[in-house]
Order: C-alpha cells, then sequence, then structure tokens
C-alpha cells in the first residue's frame, strides 16, 4: 500500500458506518435512534482526525489551517441565517479545501465546520450526524475531483515561474464548480433521507414506514425527493456553482500558495 493511498482507504472505512445511516431505512425496518447515530458521527469524525495526525499526514500548520476554515465556514453559516432555498456559503470553502489538499483533509473541513457552527447556533438534533456525514462527503467529492485534475489534466504549465502554487487556467475551477453543481443536488438528496424517514411516515406514496420493500422505499423516497426538494435544492446547487466560478479562481491560488509552502518530502539517503 502506498502511502499515497492510505489516507483514500482509511475515508474510506471512516466513511462506512456514516453510509450506514442513509441506506438503513431502504433496508432494514427500523429507523436509527438518535444518540447512537450522533455518537457515530462524532466518533468518526474525531478518529480521522486523530489517526491524520499520528500518522503525520495532517502536521500541526494544517490543522491550525483546518481550524481557521472550519471557523469561517461556521461564521459564514450563522451570519447568513436566510438564504434562498437551500443555499448556503459554508459549502464554498469545503469545496476548494478538498480540492486543494485532497479528500481526507476536505472531508474533515466539511465535517468540522458543520459541528462548530452547530455548537454556535445551539443547532443540535437528530439531522446533525446526516449533516457531518454529508457535507463531510461534498469536500472528499471535492478532493477526489481535485487529484483527478492533477493527475489527468492539470499539471502546472512548463516555463519561469510555473509551480504548485501558481493558478492552473479556468479548467479547474470549471472542474470544482461542476463538482459543486451536482454537490449541491447530492446534500440535499442525503439530508432528505432523515427527513423522510422522520416527518412523512403516514403519506402512503411518498412515506417511509417500517417494513417497505426496498424497491418501494426507493421509489417513495424519489418521489418524496422530486415533490418537496428538487427545486429547493436546486438553489444551493446553482449557488455553489456561481461561488466557485466568481471566488474560485483567488481561493483556489491562495490554498494551492499555502499547500506549497506547507507541504515537505522526506528524502531517505
Amino acid at each position: 500500500m502506498t502511502s499515497s493511498r492510505a489516507p483514500a482507504l482509511l475515508l474510506g472505512a471512516i466513511s462506512l458506518p456514516g453510509a450506514g445511516l442513509f441506506v438503513w431505512p431502504f433496508l432494514v425496518p427500523g429507523g436509527v435512534p438518535d444518540a447512537p447515530a450522533l455518537a457515530l458521527s462524532l466518533a468518526a469524525a474525531l478518529a480521522l482526525l486523530l489517526i491524520e495526525v499520528g500518522t503525520r499526514h495532517l502536521d500541526a500548520r494544517r490543522l491550525a489551517l483546518l481550524a481557521v476554515l472550519a471557523a469561517i465556514d461556521a461564521g459564514l453559516r450563522l451570519a447568513v441565517v436566510i438564504g434562498i432555498g437551500g443555499f448556503s456559503p459554508i459549502f464554498f470553502l469545503v469545496l476548494c479545501a478538498g480540492f486543494v489538499f485532497g479528500p481526507s483533509y476536505g472531508f474533515l473541513v466539511g465535517a468540522y465546520s458543520i459541528l462548530v457552527s452547530a455548537l454556535g447556533a445551539g443547532g443540535i438534533g437528530p439531522w446533525l450526524p446526516y449533516q457531518v456525514f454529508a457535507t463531510g462527503w461534498v469536500g472528499a467529492w471535492a478532493g477526489l475531483a481535485g487529484l483527478a485534475w492533477r493527475e489527468v489534466g492539470g499539471s502546472p504549465r512548463p516555463g519561469p515561474g510555473a509551480g504548485p502554487g501558481r493558478p492552473r487556467g479556468r479548467g479547474e475551477v470549471l472542474v470544482l464548480a461542476a463538482v459543486g453543481l451536482l454537490s449541491g443536488w447530492a446534500f440535499g438528496a442525503l439530508m432528505d433521507v432523515q427527513t423522510w424517514v422522520a416527518g412523512y411516515g403516514g403519506n402512503p406514496t411518498l412515506g417511509w414506514s417500517p417494513g417497505l420493500p426496498p424497491a418501494t422505499a426507493l421509489l417513495h423516497f424519489g418521489r418524496f425527493y422530486l415533490a418537496t426538494s428538487l427545486a429547493y435544492d436546486s438553489f444551493r446547487a446553482v449557488g455553489n456553482l456561481l461561488m466557485v466560478l466568481l471566488l474560485g479562481p483567488p481561493v483556489l491560488a491562495a490554498l494551492s500558495r499555502l499547500r506549497s509552502r506547507l507541504s515537505f518530502e522526506v528524502v531517505k539517503e
């Protein structure tokens, strides 16, 4: 196993219990108890952080940057109380940080941004475990897109001044904007699982009830999402797209410069 694959495998292992939260209503008769779900999300975020620090994938400087990004994101979420539809500015830095620093770092920025803002606003409830994983995965998806961009089409241009800290043209912004657009809908669909189970049990065509066959449950959820959430989530998706297109170039360039300064290479003789 190469060192570059270890963080991805670790993130996958941490994400498996979280994925269980979202698929549980489609596979088993009952819902997930709130307290164990909250403990699971907190344990996953803390475990990933401690393992990243312990294996030195996350040194003191990157940890400090993580704290700053999470604090700024939490402040943005608390400041923008009234948004348009499902739009929230919290996703912008999560997307940018994940794209530049990788999937595990993006997951941590997303998860801790949600946790800090929830503590600040007193917004701790049954929805929080789902928010932690869903927002963390937004950062992880951006990180995977960033890795693919750097490996396939985003190598720095040769010539004077080329380097990892310089912006690499409009391509990376367009890639990240596409991720932001799609993640706006994906986040909404993931979050709707908890809402669907908790609040729409009595509807015979859209609701959830214990013992539904998996195919029927998926059909009901699809109808529920199209009827109640698609338009609402479209504001989030388009908002992510516009924020990345308008503000992405300078922020990506700044984070890329930070990444180059915070990176080091151990040379074995």
